[in-house]
């Protein structure tokens, strides 16, 4: 599953969703434990309902306790994370993203191992 623009999650969802990527499967307690600011557990219940009515989790159930679980594999939720951040903070731009990063003074290595990813999406035509 693609977390597309009609896909997208609300902030407490992706709140969740990032917590359910971190750890694998939590209970709803675990889940309103790991959030800032949380919410009450009635509103992290309801949360994680919609969630799964979406289609972005599913849960497990051992004995009376239920455990959620990301529908979405690892590297589908980081790419849509990123892409709600670039058009969130950076307006769409990846040159802003860059500007930033950059300024986050990276060490040599790393500059070396960006410069070789943007020869290397000059080269694919990207």
């Amino acid at each position: 599953m693609v977390l597309n623009k009609q896909h997208t999650l609300a902030r407490r969802e992706r709140q969740i969703m990032d917590i359910l990527i971190a750890r694998g499967r939590a209970s709803a307690a675990e889940i309103q434990a790991a959030m800032a600011d949380p919410p009450g557990y009635s509103a992290v219940r309801a949360t994680l309902r919609i969630m799964e009515d979406k289609g972005h989790i599913r849960h497990e159930q051992r004995g009376a306790a239920y455990f959620y679980l990301p529908k979405v594999a690892p590297a589908r939720a980081r790419s849509s994370a990123f892409r709600h951040m670039l058009d969130t903070l950076f307006n769409g731009s990846s040159e802003q993203v860059m500007a930033a990063l950059l300024g986050s003074k990276p060490s040599p290595a790393e500059l070396d191992r960006i410069a070789a990813m943007i020869e290397q999406a000059r080269r694919e035509g990207r």
